[in-house]
């Protein structure tokens, strides 16, 4: 039986660039920052969460070959690659704070059916929504 995820990859661009912004700018923590084998593992989590880790991974030979390598970099670059959402308890100041930091907010805070969403962008093209959950009872209540 499955119980969760134990482990969520990113493809990003630059490893150093990359936890300087899931780090310093969306206030991310390391958890994994070393090499073995000739490999930088380098995962992060949100704060008090290091149960549910984010590994940052360059697509690059010989990890992954060319000319898949990239494929993946153009695709990241143009924003098809995002995992998904995080979440938030107040979308709209989040926003406010992230745009402050130099984040590039693609979409402005909007009520929808599930919350208050959002998107940005991370410095390699990845897209992220920003989400502000309503509890599932309301969403299958449909309350707005």
């Amino acid at each position: 039986m499955i119980t969760g995820f134990a482990l969520v990859c990113l493809n990003v661009g630059d490893l150093d660039e990359a936890k300087r912004f899931y780090v310093d700018v969306l206030g991310f923590e390391v958890g994994i920052d070393r090499e073995m084998d000739g490999f930088r593992w380098l995962t992060v989590h949100v704060p008090g969460r290091p149960e549910l880790p984010m590994m940052l991974v360059v697509p690059e030979p010989p990890v992954v070959e060319e000319p898949i390598a990239g494929q993946l970099h153009s695709l990241m670059a143009r924003g098809y690659l995002g995992l998904g959402a995080l979440s938030t308890d107040d979308c709209r100041a989040t926003c406010a704070e992230l745009k402050a930091r130099g984040v590039e907010i693609t979409e402005e805070p909007e009520e929808r059916f599930y919350g208050i969403d959002a998107a940005f962008r991370d410095p390699f093209g990845n897209h992220w929504r920003l989400t502000q959950p309503k509890t599932l009872d309301d969403i299958r209540d449909g309350a707005t």
